[in-house]
């Protein structure tokens, strides 16, 4: 199976973004797209679904079929080229299995798997018999797995309410078959925000800093695991990238804290520092 179609010479960083599409342009596939664009990277896409949502919440999902959604991720590698993976929003076992597939016959390297369960609305993205299929199909093929604490605390089966309780939970979230964990710890009460990243091997590391009030912060785990996604296909380390992509969300919150952009949750500023679009030879 041809993994890089693309001829020989010089070529952008390619990021492969396997999410929903959110029509009020803050999470999704446009968040993904934005953060590719500023981070110098060429972004392809394979839309999941279509979901009907603004700052204020989800009013509707509707779900891309599973052959459509298959087609879409060959349409990308067999003729552009992947060199790193982001997954969004898979909302049915069905959609979780065509993305595993593809994932072992393209053979594709450096995935970021953000487990997205719930929007910042607190609308529920994901079926709930989708969650196990998750687990038992996406994990060991992923690269990184990205969950904020509501969602680690639905894969771990309690809740998680302080940085204590981060090395354990993220310890049994790499048992469930994960290569390496990002603890995300932004939903911590208080005016620090923790992460935590562990490795299978052993390595782990963390980072802290002062929380930045704002109210527009939809989209922040689909902007963070997309701007991992970009450094990985840039060549750097996983805690590099992780490092450098937690320095750019933390610009893009800053940048988009006084903005207003509708009247609810409003969006990151994702294009606040642009960089050219990286050449790879």
């Amino acid at each position: 199976m041809i993994l890089d179609a693309s001829p020989a010479g010089s070529r952008y960083a390619r990021v492969l973004s396997i999410a929903g599409s959110d029509s009020g342009g803050g999470a999704g596939i446009q968040a993904d797209l934005k953060t590719c664009a500023a981070l110098g990277c060429y972004g392809a896409t394979a839309i999941t679904a279509i979901t009907a949502q603004n700052t204020e919440g989800v009013r509707s999902i509707h779900a891309v079929p599973a052959g459509m959604l298959r087609d879409q991720i060959a349409a990308v590698v067999e003729d552009i080229g992947v060199d790193a993976v982001k997954i969004g929003m898979l909302h049915a076992p069905e959609i979780v299995r065509v993305v595993a597939d593809a994932l072992q016959e393209y053979r594709l390297q450096r995935v970021v798997l953000d487990p997205v369960m719930v929007a910042t609305s607190g609308d529920r993205l994901i079926a709930e018999e989708t969650v196990s299929v998750l687990v038992q199909e996406l994990f060991p093929l992923a690269t990184v797995v990205t969950p904020n604490l509501d969602e680690a605390s639905l894969l771990v089966g309690r809740s998680l309410q302080s940085p204590e309780q981060l090395d354990g939970a993220a310890q049994e979230l790499l048992a469930l078959g994960a290569a390496s964990v990002l603890l995300k710890g932004g939903h911590l009460p208080g005016d620090e925000v923790q992460d935590l990243l562990v490795e299978r091997s052993g390595a782990s590391q963390r980072w802290s800093s002062i929380r930045i009030p704002s109210r527009n912060v939809h989209g922040t785990g689909c902007t963070l695991s997309s701007a991992i996604a970009c450094y990985l296909a840039l060549g750097e380390p996983l805690a590099q990238a992780v490092a450098l992509a937690r320095q750019y969300i933390l610009g893009a919150i800053a940048a988009g804290a006084d903005v207003q952009t509708g009247r609810g949750h409003g969006p990151l500023n994702h294009g606040y520092a642009p960089v050219a679009q990286r050449i790879l030879r």
